[in-house]
C-alpha cells in the first residue's frame, strides 16, 4: 500500500482532497464501515498559512494538542470560519478544563477520575456540555495516558451514569512498532462492551486500516500539512 506520506504535496488543500478520497475508497473496500468517517485535521503545530487552504476547500473539522496554542490560533480564524469545529486531541490538564470547554467542540482525550469529575464541575457551572472520548491506552504503556483496557467498561460506566457526562467513544493511539490493526480490533471490541459507538482511531499512517475496523473518526495530520516525510500526527 502506498502511503500518503509516500506522496505529499506542498499544497494542503491538494493533501485534503487525496486524503479524503482514500477515505472514501477505504470505506468502500471495508465489510462494515462505520455509517460515517469524519476527517479530523490536524493542525497541532502548524501555522494560518497552512491552515487556511485546508479552511478555503471547504473542511471544517480540525483536532490541536494545547489549549494555549489553540486559543492563540484559532480564536481569529474562527471569526472567518465560525462553523469550524475544534477537538482537542492531546492531554489535558484539570487548570486548563474551563478554557478546554470554552474552545473546544470535543475532547478525545478523557483519561482519569480526576479529569472527569472536573469536566463535570465546569460543564455545570458553565452549562455548556460537549462529547467527550475515553483515551485507552490499549498497549498498556507506562508513559502513555489512557484508562487501562480492563478499565474501560466501568470507568465509561461511571462517567456517562454517575457524572452524567456526555461520553459517546473511545480513542486510543497504539504503540508505534506494534500491529496497529490488533489495537483497533480491541478498541472496536470495549467500545461494543461499553455501548458506545463513536470510535477515534488511526493516524495518517493507519487511517485506511482503522476505517476497516470501524473508526467514525480519523486523525490526520502529517499527510495533509506538511511538506515531508515525518511521523504520522
Amino acid at each position: 500500500m502506498i502511503s500518503d506520506l509516500d506522496t505529499i504535496s506542498a499544497d494542503p488543500a491538494q493533501n485534503l482532497k487525496a486524503v479524503l478520497a482514500r477515505i472514501a475508497a477505504a470505506r468502500e473496500a471495508s465489510v462494515s464501515p462505520a455509517s460515517d468517517v469524519q476527517l479530523i485535521a490536524v493542525s497541532k503545530g502548524h501555522d494560518t498559512e497552512r491552515i487556511l487552504p485546508v479552511l478555503q476547500a471547504g473542511h471544517r473539522c480540525f483536532g490541536e494538542n494545547r489549549v494555549q496554542e489553540a486559543k492563540t490560533k484559532w480564536t481569529p480564524l474562527r471569526e472567518q470560519f465560525p462553523d469550524v469545529a475544534l477537538h482537542l486531541i492531546g492531554p489535558l490538564q484539570t487548570n486548563k478544563v474551563r478554557d478546554a470547554l470554552a474552545l473546544f467542540d470535543c475532547i478525545q482525550t478523557l483519561d482519569r477520575l480526576r479529569l472527569a469529575e472536573a469536566l463535570r464541575a465546569e460543564m455545570d457551572k458553565s452549562g455548556r456540555r460537549i462529547p467527550l472520548f475515553v483515551e485507552v491506552n490499549t498497549g498498556e504503556e507506562e508513559q502513555k495516558a489512557g484508562i487501562a483496557p480492563k478499565d474501560a467498561a466501568s470507568f465509561v460506566a461511571h462517567c456517562r451514569d454517575e457524572l452524567r457526562l456526555p461520553v459517546i467513544g473511545l480513542m486510543c493511539i497504539p504503540p508505534a512498532g506494534e500491529e496497529p490493526a490488533l489495537h483497533f480490533a480491541l478498541l472496536r471490541e470495549l467500545a461494543r462492551e461499553a455501548a458506545l459507538t463513536s470510535l477515534s482511531m488511526g493516524m495518517s499512517n493507519d487511517y485506511e486500516m482503522a476505517i476497516r475496523f470501524g473508526a467514525t473518526h480519523v486523525r490526520v495530520g502529517a499527510a495533509i500539512f506538511s511538506t515531508r516525510v515525518l511521523a504520522a500526527a
